[in-house]
């Protein structure tokens, strides 16, 4: 799996597990929907890398840290 894909897969996962949604994360982060959605599906949208800003942000408005963030299992089947 590709980095882009487990950052995806488990920013998805918070998603969920936050009860929120692509909309309401993009404007509480002022992140842009798009840019949210384009992280989530990078296998539809050819997105190669994602700032590690970017994912601060959305992390800090769900409220863990990037520490939290790749501390996951899904980080171990990445092989790019």
């Amino acid at each position: 799996m590709k980095l882009i894909e487990a950052i995806g897969i488990r920013l998805d996962n918070l998603i969920d597990e936050n009860n929120t949604t692509i909309y309401s994360l993009a404007k509480d982060t002022g992140v842009p929907r798009s840019t949210v959605w384009k992280i989530i599906h990078p296998d539809l949208t050819r997105v190669k890398t994602v700032k590690i800003d970017t994912i601060y942000q959305l992390t800090d408005t769900l409220g863990i840290t990037l520490s939290q963030f790749f501390d996951n299992p899904i980080f171990n089947e990445v092989n790019d």
